[in-house]
């Protein structure tokens, strides 16, 4: 089977995380699978770098030079069918005429409602299959008048890594500057409102009344950046919050960390939850949108509400009761094995691969 791979993002997030682990696992598989990406993108450097054929694409007219591309190289090789990671993908493959010679798949993973519009209606009236992420970014679908048939459910999946050994752990706090006796929170996401980020900062003031060693750790970067900072300085925790930035090698993170916290008002499904349980760290979280799906409360991470008081409270009993710590830890990583891997996700996308086609060949 052969694979046109396309995602012109030029940022890397969860999407490119989980287009990167595809690539990586059709390859394993022995398919052939090429990506049409932007010019030196995180995902283009990344995916050129282990090994995977990458056309690169100039960012200026993005789009419009991705469809020549696409175009191009549809007529100079023989691909099965056209996987489009992200909505300008979509958009790409539509210009090129793609949908006119082979199968058009578009992952989904968030649950907002499809734009309106006649241009918007004939780009998605050429997917011939949406592969949605969780069941509630499927239904999200069906209320936006796509029929089920065209819906395939692919559970997003994450690496599963060893242990952190205790070399490890100390190597990455030291990187990040945290002593050895402090108790050190995380987390992983872009900065944008809903991510949540503030209930956090909000919760770790109340925390520090009675544990002064706790501290937190938000990785990423975005729009919301200086007024979470601005919250930090304002309540007293600017040397208690660490703001390292976009962090390329994302394991130090969670090597360095004593539990993740994920305190999303609205989510697809949350890889970087699915790869703290991963790592074994315990973990609170919300269960709004897809996330439901991946918590089950009081046995693989702790559920709470979105807000600075049930974060502190589940931060607190975290912090006081290890018993509690190593049970999360060890369920939330079985979890993660048993539904929720790298593997599965690969597995499960093939399936829909050859779904596609056999119902193609039965016609």
């Amino acid at each position: 089977m052969r694979v046109l791979y396309v995602d012109l993002e030029r940022e890397w997030r969860g999407g490119q995380s989980q287009a990167l682990l595809t690539l990586l696992g059709l390859r394993e598989r022995e398919l052939q699978v090429e990506l049409v990406g932007a010019w030196d993108s995180p995902l283009a450097v990344r995916s050129r770098e282990a090994g995977i054929t990458v056309s690169e694409v100039a960012r200026f007219g993005l789009r419009a030079r991705a469809a020549a591309a696409i175009r191009r190289l549809l007529v100079q090789q023989n691909f099965d069918l056209a996987h489009l990671n992200e909505p300008h993908a979509l958009t790409a493959a539509w210009l090129a005429g793609a949908h006119k010679r082979l199968p058009l798949l578009l992952s989904r993973r968030i649950g907002f409602p499809l734009r309106r519009g006649w241009a918007t209606r004939a780009r998605y009236a050429a997917v011939e299959r949406f592969i949605a992420n969780s069941k509630d970014v499927g239904q999200s679908l069906i209320a936006c008048g796509i029929a089920s048939e065209r819906i395939s459910i692919v559970h997003e999946g994450v690496g599963i890594p060893p242990p952190a050994s205790a070399e490890r752990k100390s190597s990455a706090r030291g990187h990040w500057g945290v002593k050895e006796h402090e108790f050190l929170f995380g987390c992983v996401s872009v900065f944008v409102p809903e991510k949540g980020q503030r209930h956090l900062i909000e919760a770790l003031a109340t925390v520090r009344e009675s544990h002064p060693e706790a501290r937190l750790l938000l990785a990423g970067d975005g729009q919301c950046r200086g007024e979470l900072e601005s919250l930090a300085k304002r309540l007293g925790q600017s040397q208690a919050v660490l703001f390292p930035g976009f962090v390329n090698e994302v394991s130090k993170v969670y090597d360095a960390l004593d539990a993740f916290a994920f305190p999303s008002e609205f989510e697809g499904l949350g890889t970087a939850l699915q790869a703290a349980m991963a790592a074994g760290l315990p973990s609170i979280s919300t269960s709004r949108g897809a996330l439901a799906e991946v918590v089950d409360g009081e046995r693989t991470t702790l559920v709470v509400e979105p807000n600075g008081k049930e974060f502190a409270a589940g931060m607190l009993r975290l912090i006081t009761d290890a018993n509690l710590r190593k049970k999360l830890g060890e369920a939330g990583r079985r979890e993660v094995q048993e539904r929720f891997s790298a593997g599965r996700m690969v597995d499960g996308t093939i399936q829909v691969y050859e779904d596609i086609l056999e119902k193609r060949r039965a016609k």
